[in-house]
């Protein structure tokens, strides 16, 4: 029987690479963002691929859309294996100058979308007695970056939230993890310009950026049986640069 993992921000980028590969180990990729557009084309690429990817248009700083999103699932799949939280944004500028909607928009998709898709899934998974949730941070929740304040802490908040979730559902066989990407190569990183760019280049001793199949491939290592012992960890995909 085929397993269900939810993708949310599955769209673009990291997102579509990990519903990619989750495709690839069998699993039925449900991608969610808010871009209907963008659906419908990561849609037709994933069928290109021979996947057949579920897709359903959502904001998850709405926690109504996000239980409505889930039950929909259950009703069309009867459960859901995986969740990985992947939908993110940044408002990126120095803290002085940010006002209070670059914090709140931020928060509300990046931390507060985590907590409203953890919480409407959790249920069924402790039903089950299995499930994996898998965060995506970021390694600036680590270390902090100047100009990303409120993208920082959000993704603080979701290494604190998942080291903290897994002692609560370990008991009932969940387990949660996050994984912490440098500098990725994606739409959104495309858009710092060339000196910022370089200055990333050179503190990374690898000596390249990181690409989305890169990030794709450990997520779909730590859902499977392999990680199966591997609960409350964060694992940094950087090339060494923290």
């Amino acid at each position: 029987m085929e397993k269900v993992a939810i993708i949310t921000g599955g769209s673009r980028g990291i997102g579509l690479s990990i519903a990619r590969e989750l495709g690839k180990n069998g699993y039925i990729p449900v991608i969610t963002a808010r871009k209907v557009e963008e659906l419908g084309q990561a849609q037709r690429t994933l069928k290109d691929d021979g996947i057949d990817a579920y897709i359903k248009s959502l904001d998850v700083s709405e926690y109504a859309n996000c239980k409505e999103l889930v039950e929909d699932v259950l009703e069309r799949y009867g459960k859901v294996d995986v969740l990985v939280n992947c939908a993110g944004i940044t408002r990126d500028k120095l803290f002085i100058r940010m006002i209070p909607q670059d914090w709140e928009e931020v928060v509300k998709i990046n931390l507060l979308g985590t907590f409203n898709m953890t919480h409407a899934v959790l249920k069924s998974m402790v039903s089950a007695k299995k499930g994996v949730i898998v965060n995506i941070a970021s390694v600036v929740g680590i270390s902090g970056n100047a100009g990303q304040t409120n993208y920082s802490a959000s993704k603080a908040g979701v290494i604190a939230f998942t080291r903290s979730l897994a002692k609560e559902v370990g008991g009932w066989g969940i387990r949660v993890v996050a994984v912490a990407p440098g500098f990725i190569e994606t739409s959104m990183t495309g858009k710092l310009n060339e000196d910022i760019k370089k200055d990333y280049l050179s503190r990374i001793p690898l000596k390249r950026f990181g690409t989305a199949q890169d990030v794709a491939k450990l997520v779909g290592f730590m859902v499977s049986e392999d990680a199966s012992y591997i609960n409350g960890q964060v694992y940094v995909i950087d090339g060494g640069l923290v």
